[in-house]
C-alpha cells in the first residue's frame, strides 16, 4: 500500500473543515453521506433527531441543492428523494423573510395565534402560485388571518398543488430547522413544535407533500409535543442522526480525499474511488465501502498517528482514545468537535513536534481534544448561556465528586436564586426546565444535556469533552483548557 509521508498528511489534516453548515459556497466534495444517515433522506421520514453539532442544519442546507439530492439518490435503492424534487425552506437559521418569518415574527404570531396556523400558513404560501392572496399579502400576520379566515380555500390549494405533483412524477418538500430560535421559553417552543407536528401530520393524508423537521434531541419530551390524536404516526417515523466510531473515520477519510493532497490520500487509502462528477473538472470521490471497517481504518489511522497515545500500550490506541474523550455521557460524538480535534491536533504537530516521525503526536492529539473542548463549550453557551453560569465555578475542582459540594457550591454563590430572579424579571433564554426544582433539578437538566453523569454511588462525573472546557480536573486525565 502506498504510504504518505507525515508532512504531507499533517498539510492535509491542518486542512479540515468544520463542515457546520452547507451554503451557497460549499462544494459537493466535502459532503459526506454516511450509510446510517441514509433513512433520514427519505421523504416519509418526517422526524429527524440529532445533538448539537451530528449534522441537522448541515442537511437543512445540503437537501435544498439539487446536486446533493443526486448524491443521495444513486447511493440509495430505495430514495424517493431526486434532484427534481421541489425543496423549500419553512424555518432555519439563515434569514429568509419571504420564505418564512423571522424569529421576532414568528414568536409574535404564535403569541396571537394557534402555532399550528402559522406553520400552515408558512407551507400554503409556498404551495401558492404568484397570482394567489397569500402572494400579494407581504405581511405574515395578514398571511396568517387569510389563511384562519379561508380554511377551504386552503385545503382545496393543498388537493390540486398534490395532485399537479402526483401527475408530473415528482414530490414538494419543506424543511424546518432551529426552532429553539422560535421561543425564548420551553412551553412557546414546545407549542411551536407541537403545531408543527401537527403540521406533518395532516401532511401524510397527501401523496406527495412532505414535510421533514429537524430537532435537537432535548427537544423531543412526548408529554409537551405529542398531546394530539395520532402524534404517534409522526414519532414513529423519528430517525436519528449519529455518529458510530466508524462513521466519525469514514468522515475523516472522505474529508481527506477530496482535500488538499486528496489524490495521495486515494492511494494512501486504497479501494475503489469513484467521483461523482466523473466528467467535470473538479470531481467529488465517495468513500468505498471497504473504509468503513474498522479494523482497516484502525490500521491507517495509526500510520497516521502512531501506534500508543503515548511509549507503550498502556496509555491507550489512538484510533480509540480520540473519540471516547470527545464523547457526551452517552457516548455521542459531534463531527464537527472529531475534525476540529485532529486539524488542531496537525497544527500543534507542527508547531511543537516537526520532527516527529507521525502526523500527529499524541501530545498533540491530547492538545487537539482541548481545543474541541473549548469549541464544544462555546457551543453548549450559544444553546444554553444558563449551563455557563452553573458550571463555569465548578472550576478546580475533580470529578468524580460529590453532587452536594457542587449543590453548596450553588447555595453559597446565590447561582440558581439570581437564574430564578432573572427569569422572573427580564426572561431568560431557554432557561434549565426544572429550575423551581432547586439543584436537584438543574442536575436533570445536566444530565439530559449529556454534561452530568450520575454514577451508582450518588457522585457525579462529568465526560472529558466538558469537563476540560470547563476546568474540572480529573486523576489521569486530560489536563484542563488554561
Amino acid at each position: 500500500m502506498t504510504a504518505v509521508d507525515a508532512e504531507t498528511a499533517r498539510q492535509a489534516l491542518a486542512c479540515l473543515p468544520e463542515g457546520a453548515s452547507y451554503g451557497e459556497k460549499s462544494r459537493l466534495e466535502h459532503v459526506y453521506l454516511p450509510p446510517s444517515h441514509l433513512k433520514a433522506m427519505d421523504l416519509n421520514r418526517s422526524l429527524v433527531t440529532g445533538m448539537r453539532g451530528a449534522g441537522k442544519t448541515f442537511w437543512w442546507g445540503a437537501l435544498q441543492k439539487p446536486e446533493v439530492r443526486r448524491l443521495i439518490d444513486r447511493a440509495s435503492t430505495i430514495s424517493t428523494l431526486k434532484d427534481d424534487t421541489k425543496v423549500c425552506a419553512g424555518f432555519g437559521v439563515a434569514p429568509r423573510p419571504r420564505d418564512y418569518p423571522g424569529a421576532d415574527v414568528l414568536a409574535r404570531l404564535m403569541l396571537d395565534g394557534e402555532p399550528r396556523i402559522v406553520w400552515r400558513t408558512v407551507l400554503a404560501r409556498h404551495l401558492a402560485r404568484s397570482e394567489h392572496p397569500l402572494r400579494a399579502n407581504r405581511d405574515w400576520s395578514e398571511c396568517v388571518g387569510w389563511v384562519s379566515d379561508n380554511p377551504e380555500e386552503i385545503d382545496r390549494l393543498f388537493y390540486e398543488r398534490d395532485d399537479e405533483y402526483r401527475r408530473k412524477g415528482r414530490y414538494f418538500l419543506i424543511l424546518f430547522d432551529a426552532l429553539d430560535r422560535c421561543a425564548n421559553d420551553w412551553l412557546d417552543m414546545y407549542l411551536a413544535i407541537r403545531g408543527l407536528l401537527q403540521i406533518a401530520l395532516d401532511m401524510r393524508a397527501y401523496r406527495r407533500l412532505r414535510v421533514k423537521i429537524f430537532l435537537r434531541l432535548d427537544q423531543i419530551d412526548e408529554s409537551m409535543i405529542a398531546d394530539f390524536p395520532d402524534a404517534s404516526k409522526v414519532l414513529a417515523s423519528k430517525i436519528e442522526l449519529s455518529w458510530p466510531r466508524r462513521e466519525l473515520y469514514g468522515l475523516l477519510w472522505h474529508q481527506l480525499a477530496n482535500g488538499k493532497h486528496g489524490k495521495r490520500f486515494r492511494k494512501f487509502l486504497g479501494g475503489d474511488w469513484r467521483s461523482v462528477r466523473p466528467r467535470q473538472k473538479k470531481k467529488a470521490y465517495q468513500l468505498p465501502r471497504e473504509l468503513a471497517d474498522e479494523d482497516r481504518q484502525k490500521e491507517k489511522f495509526h500510520e497516521i498517528a502512531g501506534k500508543w497515545m503515548g511509549t507503550n500500550v498502556r496509555r491507550g490506541f489512538p484510533y480509540t482514545w480520540v473519540p471516547n474523550h470527545l464523547g457526551d455521557t452517552q457516548g455521542n460524538v459531534s463531527p464537527r468537535s472529531f475534525l476540529v480535534a485532529l486539524r488542531a491536533a496537525a497544527r500543534h504537530t507542527e508547531e511543537d513536534h516537526r520532527a516527529h516521525p507521525y502526523a500527529l503526536h499524541y501530545n498533540s492529539i491530547k492538545h487537539g481534544v482541548s481545543e474541541a473542548s473549548r469549541r464544544r463549550v462555546d457551543e453548549i453557551r450559544e444553546d444554553y448561556p444558563w449551563v455557563d453560569r452553573v458550571l463555569k465555578p465548578l472550576a478546580g475542582m475533580s470529578v468524580p465528586l460529590e453532587f452536594g459540594e457542587i449543590a453548596a457550591l450553588w447555595h453559597d454563590r446565590r447561582i440558581l436564586e439570581e437564574l430564578i430572579e432573572e427569569e422572573e424579571e427580564y426572561g431568560v433564554k431557554l432557561p434549565p426546565q426544572y429550575l423551581h426544582h432547586g439543584a436537584d433539578g438543574v442536575r436533570v437538566d445536566l444530565e439530559s444535556l449529556g454534561i452530568f453523569r450520575r454514577l451508582l454511588d450518588g457522585r457525579v462525573n462529568m465526560p472529558d469533552v466538558f469537563r476540560i472546557g470547563y476546568g474540572l480536573g480529573r486523576k489521569g486525565g486530560v489536563k484542563p483548557v488554561q
